[in-house]
């Protein structure tokens, strides 16, 4: 089979994260929301302006137009060329070495490359979920940022906390997409794989990459989603004078107040929309990364005769 170079994968795999993302934003912003409606508060005694996914969705086109569906997408777009760019690249080079050939390979090189990824985009993830939690006072939950823009609010961090302030928060990043890179890239690779034995589809079918994105999507959004409420949580918090969180102090101490005060189905807030968006991400991306390959492949064995 012919492979693709690492850095054309760095290409490909940013460019289908990229695409996949302008679909699913707008679920994005409805999960935000959700996982901070009712933020250290028992359950019963906070205002809901968040029902459900379609009354969600329904309650931020209302209060911030059909066009803050989109809100943070530009952080969104850096976040997800940055940080997927950069894992596929190392995940590609781990298939180079003959890593993921290894028992367990797979998962091991999936997650070191998702924790690379999550740190170097951590900044944008921080500025993109501080931006669509941001709506009118009426339908406001967490802690609201007052930025502008992108570079209006990096610049403010910057200014405010130093260069540590963009990367606050990043102790529950790493972890969320740790696990969901892993999840994912092992669940992907062997369900495809799974698939094209049961011979159902044509073995080049892009139906075979669809279903492979199906199956993982489901793994991905159990293990993922409480991680996914803690960044949250982390990334959108107050800050006092020198740079430290006013709600949590990190990952652990954060896991342990959302149990204590709202209870431990809290760490699912979201799910709807998490695995909505997740689903068609995990799948458009994989599709458009398996595809592009394919076309990659192609290119270099015309040009090898």
């Amino acid at each position: 089979v012919e492979t693709v170079p690492p850095a054309v994968d760095l290409v490909l795999g940013a460019t289908a994260c990229c695409l996949a993302c302008v679909f699913t934003n707008p679920l994005e912003v409805v999960k935000t929301r959700l996982q901070l409606q009712g933020e250290l508060q028992a359950r019963g005694t906070y205002p809901r302006p968040y029902r459900g996914l379609l009354a969600s969705v329904v309650a931020v086109a209302r209060a911030d137009g059909l066009w803050g569906l989109q809100k943070g997408l530009a952080a969104g777009l850096l976040y997800q060329g940055l940080m997927n760019g950069i894992r596929f690249y190392c995940y590609s080079l781990a298939g180079q070495a003959g890593l993921t050939q290894q028992p367990g390979g797979t998962v091991v090189a999936g997650a070191v490359a998702g924790a690379l990824g999550a740190f170097v985009g951590s900044p944008a993830y921080l500025v993109k979920t501080q931006l669509q939690a941001q709506t009118v006072a009426a339908m406001a939950v967490g802690h609201q940022h007052q930025h502008q823009s992108v570079l209006g609010a990096l610049e403010t961090i910057w200014r405010q906390q130093g260069l540590p302030g963009l990367w606050r928060g990043v102790g529950g990043a790493v972890p969320r997409v740790t696990v969901g890179s892993a999840t994912q890239l092992a669940t992907f690779a062997s369900a495809k794989a799974w698939v094209q034995e049961q011979q159902w589809l044509p073995e080049d079918s892009w139906l075979v990459a669809l279903a492979g994105g199906m199956i993982s999507s489901v793994a991905v959004a159990a293990v993922m989603t409480p991680f996914d409420v803690v960044s949250t949580r982390l990334y959108n918090q107050p800050v006092d004078g020198a740079g430290r969180g006013q709600l949590y102090e990190g990952l652990r101490d954060c896991l342990v107040k959302i149990c204590q005060q709202e209870g431990p189905w809290a760490l699912y807030k979201g799910l709807g929309p998490a695995y909505l968006r997740l689903g068609p991400h995990t799948i458009l991306s994989m599709l458009f990364w398996d595809e592009l390959r394919k076309l990659a492949q192609r290119g270099a064995h015309h040009q090898g005769t």
